[in-house]
């Protein structure tokens, strides 16, 4: 009797190690790293950059603004060498120490004089964002905002920017974030909604500067394939 559960055993496991690559191969993917923002060419995107900072920031700040330039690291990549490679710098400065902070955020171009907020759609399930970030040496928090597909506002923290130069910061996307809707008819991403730099209290707020070069993702673009895809985001106005 003992001998018989032992082989039953046996076959059970061997079922479920022959199962896993099975279930393995049923999760396609199709990982791909794109540009969000590049910031080489402001004329051109969607979208412009504006800056809004806290309470207690000193009149006439923040600054943004654009500089030619790009981390030594890529351009040894760059293929093209008639240049034209651009940077988007902030300046800004509080009047006191404590928990200030500054967001940066895309706005829609075609709003005319009134500044309306432009959500970056991500594409496919996004893993990882990268940003090429110039440091001073300060310690501040950089964080990033994404918005869910269920509309919920969440904050990802990249770190402290108390580095010298240039340096590529990086961070993964929460596996709580939910990026993609159940449900056919509803959001299928999410979108960026800005940068923000936070001061740590102990640190000085009256001389900061900081660049940002090549906002990056890793995603998966796979898209499951069924009869009536198509019929996804049918609108039913005239």
């Amino acid at each position: 009797m003992k001998q018989g559960g032992l082989i039953i055993a046996g076959l059970v496991l061997m079922f479920a190690l022959c199962a896993l690559p099975l279930a393995a191969q049923s999760r396609s993917v199709n990982y791909e790293t794109y540009i969000v923002d590049d910031f080489d060419s402001p004329d051109e995107s969607e979208w412009t950059w504006v800056a809004a900072g806290s309470k207690f920031k000193t009149e006439g700040f923040p600054r943004l603004k654009y500089f030619d330039g790009m981390p030594n690291a890529l351009r040894v990549m760059q293929s093209s060498s008639e240049g034209g490679y651009k940077i988007l710098g902030l300046e800004v400065k509080f009047d006191r120490k404590g928990d200030n902070w500054v967001d940066i955020v895309p706005v829609r171009k075609d709003s005319g004089d009134e500044v309306v907020p432009y959500e970056i759609p991500f594409k496919g399930r996004i893993t990882r964002l990268d940003l090429w970030v110039w440091g001073a040496n300060y310690s501040y928090a950089l964080e990033i905002l994404v918005r869910d597909c269920n509309g919920r506002v969440h904050t990802i923290p990249m770190g402290l920017v108390n580095h010298e130069g240039w340096k590529n910061m990086s961070v993964n996307i929460p596996t709580n974030i939910q990026q993609v809707s159940p449900y056919l008819s509803g959001i299928q991403q999410m979108s960026f909604v800005a940068f923000r730099l936070r001061t740590l209290p102990t640190e000085r707020v009256d001389n900061f500067y900081i660049f940002f070069d090549q906002f990056k993702a890793l995603t998966d673009t796979f898209m499951p394939s069924y009869d009536g895809f198509e019929l996804v985001g049918t609108s039913f106005a005239e």
